[in-house]
């Protein structure tokens, strides 16, 4: 079996926060986030301490299992509770291009940092930086791998809509990285769209992880679920149970020759056997403990930023 994938990068970017707690400001749209007003005192210091920790440990699981990962700390000095989900302000793809994107939350877009893309460029073959940041000043936001599930073989962004998806923006990214977006109308159990992508679908090379019952059009859910058999992949379903413990929220990454899927325990946990062994058939479950992290109402795949590009040598 061929494990190289495009699909599939072998390196990721993490931040190792170190003042984390659930943002206020992103709490209206995200029904995944637990409400919390901890941001002081001994209980914040002991929930900033146990994520601090998820990541170390998340970080060295996921060496351990043959995948590069450069770690940054956050400080926290700059009131940056987000700052563990770097995949919502950057993404690299092939052929050296890397794209910045316009945030929603204005605590958020604190979240750039110049020292990973220096990084980026100093390690990788980087020929150009494609800066969205400045839609922000025209309320015009498209966060990332969390607003956009890429296809990378068939060049298709995935996107559900909401307030953190905006067409025009879309419609700038898809033009200049040359992908085809497809979107779609999305339902929580509250009745509200998915505020992101990212936690009800995840393409991997011969899979597709996503909670179609979300799609409330049948003809457009009808699309996606054929698009996504057209291009090879596997489509397992996963109900509104298993999107709530985010078992969407999944990444597919290359390590020593084989393929592993990043997710949290508690989504690792609510996959049926019969899920398991189809996701098997091609990669290897690779479940990481990050509960307090969850807490923000994002998991493991927010968590890592994936790296397509070319190494330097």
């Amino acid at each position: 079996m061929n494990f190289h994938s495009i699909q599939a990068p072998s390196a990721v970017v993490m931040i190792r926060p170190h003042r984390f707690h659930p943002n206020p400001e992103t709490a209206a749209d995200n029904a995944f986030q637990c409400a919390s007003d901890v941001t002081c005192g001994e209980a914040a210091q002991a929930i900033a301490a146990a994520a601090r920790d998820e990541v170390t440990q998340a970080a060295q699981a996921l060496e351990r299992a043959g995948v590069r990962v450069h770690l940054f700390d956050d400080f926290g000095e700059h009131g940056t509770p987000d700052s563990v989900f770097p995949n919502n302000w950057f993404s690299t793809h092939e052929g050296g291009h890397v794209a910045l994107y316009p945030m929603y939350s204005g605590n958020r877009r604190r979240e750039r940092r110049h020292d990973v893309i220096d990084m980026l460029k100093t390690q990788y073959r980087v020929e150009d930086v494609i800066d969205f940041s400045g839609l922000e000043h025209d309320e015009l936001f498209l966060e990332g791998t969390g607003a956009m599930v890429f296809d990378h073989v068939a060049r298709v962004a995935y996107t559900a809509r909401s307030r953190r998806a905006d067409p025009v923006a879309l419609e700038r990214f898809c033009t200049r990285f040359q992908f085809e977006p497809m979107c779609f109308d999305t339902a929580g159990a509250d009745g509200q769209p998915i505020y992101h992508t990212n936690v009800m679908m995840s393409v991997a090379t011969d899979f597709a992880l996503i909670g179609l019952e979300m799609i409330p059009d049948a003809t457009r859910r009808d699309e996606i679920h054929r698009r996504l058999e057209q291009s090879g992949r596997t489509v397992i379903g996963l109900d509104s149970g298993q999107i709530g413990n985010f078992a969407g929220n999944a990444i597919e990454l290359s390590a020593r020759g084989a393929r592993v899927l990043a997710l949290s325990q508690r989504a690792y946990d609510c996959l049926t056997p019969q899920q398991r062994r189809l996701i098997e058939r091609s990669a290897q479950l690779l479940p990481l403990n990050v509960p307090t992290i969850e807490m923000a109402g994002g998991s493991v795949r927010c968590m890592l930023a994936g790296i397509h590009l070319a190494k330097r040598h």
